[in-house]
């Protein structure tokens, strides 16, 4: 069983298999989550939100637990720990949220800036 996922805000969706973790399918998709650990649950730094069907995504590890503390009773999870397990409906769909690159989100702020100056222009 295939498991549709999309990464926010970047819109793109993949179709990954069972036992597949969030950060495997967003290095697939393309799409960039920042990580120095390779997945081993140590640097922090692939932290993203999770929306998804009952079942698609297996709860979060000891070692995950232990690393996010206060942050995994907030709906944040680590890419590299959460894994697609896919028990839910044939048709489930998982939505992860990934943080922009602060540098990504400063042009991209500045991008609007600038369109809105030259609409009232």
């Amino acid at each position: 069983m295939s498991v549709s996922i999309q990464f926010e805000p970047d819109g793109k969706h993949i179709e990954m298999k069972q036992g597949m973790s969030v950060l495997e399918a967003a290095r697939k998709a393309r799409v960039s989550i920042r990580t120095r650990c390779e997945g081993k649950a140590g640097c922090l730094q692939c932290k993203v939100t999770i929306e998804a069907d009952e079942g698609l995504i297996q709860s979060p590890t000891e070692a995950e637990q232990r690393k996010m503390g206060f942050f995994s009773t907030c709906g944040e999870r680590l890419a590299c720990q959460a894994r697609i397990i896919g028990s839910g409906s044939s048709n489930g769909k998982v939505i992860v949220h990934v943080p922009e690159d602060p540098l990504k989100a400063a042009v991209r702020k500045r991008l609007l800036e600038q369109q809105e100056e030259d609409r009232l222009w």
